[in-house]
Parts: structure tokens; C-alpha cells; sequence
């Protein structure tokens, strides 16, 4: 009995170590975010409307997937039709407040590792401060989660 409690203990120790192991991989810190204005309510959050990089892929998606958060555009050097990102989610924080949100990846923008947040529901509401709109820019971390 105590070789397979043991064996367990092991077992779990493994899988914890694994999983830490991949959310650090997940997480990228220290980025540069800006805002853009998708306004999602307004064209009733219409991927085609908004001209959204992943709307062939994800704007048959239901409203309530849709409307579960807020966008993002991920600046990474996606490939000419790379759509992997699609849909994804993160969890951004600003990293001057502590203020979080998850964000949908919906959209791709230029630069190298940056965001692009939809003002109204993220960005907004992670710059608790104010400090993000006067510069036009927050530096968050973010992290890849499962939604």
C-alpha cells in the first residue's frame, strides 16, 4: 500500500510540475498594449463589420461566444494564413495596477509582441488609473488561458 501511495504522491508531483512548467510558458510579460476602437456594440459584435483579421474563421460563432469577452488583437508575426491564434483567449494585467481581464484573440495587428486591446471592454477596464489613456499605452503581461 505505501509503494502506491507513493507512486501517486509521485504522480501527482509530476503533473503539477508539468503544469507549471507550461503556464510559464504561456505567459509573456512586459508588453507594450494600445487601444483601438472596435466598437463592438455598435455593429451588434459583427466580425465582418469590425474587419477583424479572424472574422473567415470565427464570425459564425455564436453571439453569446462573441460577446463572452472583450477583443484583442495579438502583434506577433503570424504568418500569411496562420489562424492558430483565432479565437483564443488571454488573461491581460496591467502591470502598474494589478487589474485584469480576459480577452478573445480576434484580430492580428504589426509589431513585435505587442497587444492591440478593444478600448471599451478591455483596456478600459484594466486602466483603473487612467495613466494608459494619457500615454496611449499600458504595459501589461498576459498569459494564455483556457476559455
Amino acid at each position: 500500500m505505501a509503494a502506491i501511495t507513493g507512486g501517486r504522491t509521485l504522480i501527482v508531483a509530476v503533473l503539477l510540475c508539468a503544469m507549471a512548467a507550461m503556464s510559464t510558458a504561456w505567459a509573456t510579460s512586459n508588453v507594450h498594449a494600445t487601444y483601438d476602437w472596435y466598437n463592438l456594440k455598435e455593429h451588434g459584435w459583427d466580425l465582418n463589420s469590425v474587419n477583424v483579421y479572424c472574422a473567415p474563421w470565427d464570425a459564425n460563432k455564436p453571439l453569446w461566444w462573441r460577446k463572452q469577452y472583450g477583443w484583442a488583437a495579438l502583434c506577433d508575426s503570424w504568418g500569411s494564413s496562420d489562424h492558430g491564434y483565432c479565437g483564443k483567449c488571454i488573461k491581460v494585467t496591467n502591470r502598474a495596477t494589478g487589474a485584469w481581464v480576459w480577452a478573445r484573440i480576434l484580430d492580428k495587428c504589426s509589431g513585435g509582441g505587442g497587444l492591440d486591446l478593444d478600448y471599451e471592454t478591455v483596456f478600459k477596464k484594466i486602466d483603473t488609473n487612467g495613466h494608459g489613456k494619457e500615454k496611449g499605452y499600458l504595459k501589461v503581461d498576459y498569459e494564455w488561458v483556457s476559455c
